[in-house]
């Protein structure tokens, strides 16, 4: 996989979005990609950027509101397949440890 995104989908509303950013994200498993949700957005990973686009597009739609604040931030590497944990581990190579500050 070479297209990998940051994407962030939130209706603006007073109060938990849980729900509604839970809609946001099974609407990915309508598409082939791959994902894991964290605390500030979810990570995507796709074979190419219309099916990242498709997924993104479609997770926008899933959320109810009158205003939807949707971020996309694409990394499209062209020159050679590497999956968004290979990112990390070449930044926890260069640490000497994992990219946490939890660890002991």
């Amino acid at each position: 996989m070479t297209v990998i995104a940051l994407l962030s989908v939130a209706p603006v509303v007073e109060g938990s979005m849980s729900g509604e950013v839970a809609k946001a994200v099974a609407a990915l498993d309508d598409f082939d990609v791959t994902y894991e949700t964290n605390p500030m957005g979810t990570v995507i990973e796709a074979d190419d950027v219309e099916e990242l686009m498709a997924a993104a597009t479609a997770a926008h739609t899933a959320v109810d509101g009158d205003r939807v604040s949707t971020f996309l931030k694409i990394d499209d590497k062209r020159t050679r397949d590497q999956s968004a944990r290979e990112k990390v581990e070449s930044v926890e190579r260069e640490l000497g440890r994992p990219a946490r500050s939890d660890v002991e």
